[in-house]
């Protein structure tokens, strides 16, 4: 009688792609779009081939590095998720040490990639890891930490300037000036995107979530989620709009506003019911609302 042989254990690099969630890059695109969004207007149009891609590689190290510790630090918890389950690290395959190692030598390559800008450049990036790391921690204590991931998340914006704008001088001084208030605001605009998408990512887990204990943002806001997502697109728009047409963006660049626009009221309609597919669905897709504001700043800049 001929016996099936097992199938092989996943290699070592294919745990490593399943940990850095390769095949799923919406979450480092989320990133990306507001980051490129603030290095054009920055730049004031083409910022050239070293800045697009210490921003577009440095943003795909960080998000896999993030995700190393996010998996590190919620282990315990992601065992009683069914979405989260098997995990690289939550199953065994890959140890905490091992993540955590794979995670600083990822964030050492971005380190590396931001070298090769500038003083304030470098000295925002400490506090952008700071805040990443601090993130996965945030939901033992705070009601909404998405708020702790939307500064995550939003901190490419400050530092795109930076890179952007110059500087040689490693002080705060430096920082203020390569860094106009407005960059702060921008930033400040994005957590509002954050939060709608984010609280989207958590009504998926809601009923997971109050059975071991954690806070998010769909649990804080209870029968409001809904209405308080919807909210936060429109504050996020409404402001980041604003902010861009102050900062001397125009007619074309509300085109991508008005596209970002038809697909909130398409995320209204994906999530109105609260199902996890339809909440699942809007958070995944919610890459296309960021590109089409950078594609909006980008085609505005281009026709001036």
């Amino acid at each position: 009688m001929m016996t099936t042989p097992a199938s092989a254990p996943p290699s070592r690099l294919s745990l490593y792609l399943d940990l850095i969630r390769w095949d799923r890059p919406a979450g480092w695109l989320l990133l990306l779009w507001p980051t490129l969004s603030a290095l054009w207007i920055a730049s004031d149009g083409w910022p050239g081939w070293h800045l697009l891609a210490v921003f577009v590689l440095g943003t795909i190290l960080m998000r896999s590095a993030g995700c190393c510790v996010n998996d590190v630090a919620d282990r315990e918890f992601d065992k009683h998720v069914k979405r989260t389950a098997q995990r690289p690290v939550t199953r065994g395959a890959v140890s905490a040490k091992e993540a955590l190692g794979l995670g600083a030598g990822l964030a050492l390559l971005a380190f590396g990639l931001v070298l090769s800008t500038n003083a304030p450049t470098i000295l925002l990036s400490f506090a952008a890891l700071a805040v990443a790391i601090l993130y996965p921690y945030a939901k033992r204590v705070v009601a909404m930490p998405q708020a702790v991931l939307g500064v995550a998340f939003s901190f490419g914006i400050p530092m795109a300037f930076a890179a952007a704008q110059g500087g040689t001088e490693w002080s705060l001084a430096a920082i203020n000036a390569a860094v106009p208030l407005t960059a702060w605001a921008l930033l400040l605009a994005n957590l509002f995107w954050v939060l709608a998408y984010d609280t989207e990512y958590a009504m998926v887990d809601r009923d997971d979530d109050i059975r071991i204990g954690i806070k998010t943002s769909a649990l804080t806001l209870g029968r409001f989620d809904v209405a308080a997502v919807m909210a936060f697109y429109l504050v996020y728009l409404a402001s980041w709009t604003w902010l861009s047409l102050r900062l001397g963006l125009g007619r074309w660049f509300l085109l991508g506003v008005v596209a970002a626009l038809a697909q909130v009221a398409w995320h209204y309609l994906l999530i109105r019911d609260r199902s996890r597919d339809g909440c699942f669905k809007a958070f995944r897709q919610n890459h296309w609302l960021g590109f089409a504001v950078f594609a909006g700043t980008v085609l505005d800049l281009a026709l001036r």
